[in-house]
């Protein structure tokens, strides 16, 4: 399989999708002469022209609506927000257009639109650019809510999102998109709500999801495991609709949890990951579950205090050791 960066494995679904069916259009702020601010629809134009890669002013709340009514007469609009920093303009029509419309037509018109860009930590981008939203989403009947952690799930899930009748939140993080990782060629998605197992282990499951993969969890079970302690780190990659069976696989088979998150604690995705396995499986555990997440403050601008917000390593690995009860 080839290499490919998180960001054009991102353009490699678009393309296909783009080739694939006419009626899918990408449009947001400088995605076109410019390539798109993360460079993930370089070359897009030149292949596709103009009234399908679209240049929007800057107004979230405008073209997010366009992208809404686009999609309620026939059309497979892809809209990119520079950051979902940005998208929080456009959250009405996010959540109470796109998300309400099926609900409130009685089944008559459908939105399969998929509003995607960079989530979480950008480095050194303060307070109000470098945020993880993805609960925020997940709260709302009616949204598909997706957040890969690497370049292959990236495109399979980006193209099946590209083909669901449902509006999908696509949430990519930031901090991501110069990284690589093999991604297979040819037709290749993967089903929206899967969990993935990246790595099989007995003592303790990990549950993660974004950056917090490959930054944080994979690195603390391998130096787990080089202390003799085996962990499972399981990959939600989706996380609305959530995953419970594959949840429940692992927790019956290490019997205790830790959760990792970018995002805040507080009514995070991870606490309803966490009410879901003390509910559902409270005799499968041996420990309460831990949970390790972003520090519930505004992100600092400084680099040293930007990293003490974020989880970490050490931080994930206290908390393993915590319930083994070591």
């Amino acid at each position: 399989m080839p290499e490919l960066a998180y960001r054009d494995a991102l353009k490699e679904a678009l393309q296909e999708e783009m080739a694939r069916d006419p009626r899918v259009f990408l449009m947001g702020e400088e995605v076109a002469r410019y390539d798109g601010a993360y460079k993930v629809s370089k070359g897009l134009l030149d292949k596709f022209g103009s009234a399908r890669v679209v240049d929007a002013p800057i107004s979230e709340l405008g073209f997010g609506g366009l992208g809404v009514g686009a999609a309620m007469v026939g059309l497979r609009p892809v809209i990119e927000m520079m950051t979902w920093n940005f998208a929080i303009l456009a959250m009405d029509q996010i959540v109470n257009s796109a998300a309400k419309l099926r609900h409130m037509s009685g089944g008559q018109l459908r939105c399969p639109i998929v509003v995607r860009g960079p989530n979480g930590a950008g480095g050194r981008l303060s307070s109000q650019h470098s945020q993880a939203l993805e609960a925020n989403y997940a709260h709302f009947p009616g949204l598909k809510v997706i957040a890969p952690g690497t370049p292959a799930d990236a495109k399979g899930l980006l193209k099946s999102a590209i083909r669901d009748d449902n509006p999908v939140v696509f949430m990519e993080a930031e901090l991501l998109y110069g990284t690589k990782g093999e991604v297979p060629e040819g037709e290749y998605t993967i089903p929206i709500g899967k969990a993935d197992i990246k790595r099989e282990g007995s003592d303790v499951t990990l549950i993660t999801w974004s950056r917090m993969l490959t930054a944080v969890a994979l690195p603390a079970a391998q130096q787990l495991a080089d202390a003799g302690i085996s962990v499972e780190v399981l990959d939600m990659r989706t996380i609305k609709p959530m995953d419970e069976e594959a949840i429940a696989q692992s927790v019956k088979k290490t019997n205790r949890v830790v959760i990792l998150e970018e995002g805040w604690g507080y009514a995070g995705f991870g606490a309803h990951i966490s009410d879901f396995i003390h509910r559902e499986l409270f005799d499968d555990l041996d420990a309460p579950v831990e949970r390790v997440h972003g520090v519930d403050v505004n992100m600092a601008y400084a680099e040293n205090l930007e990293r003490l917000t974020q989880p970490s390593v050490p931080r994930v690995i206290e908390a393993v050791n915590k319930v083994l009860y070591r």
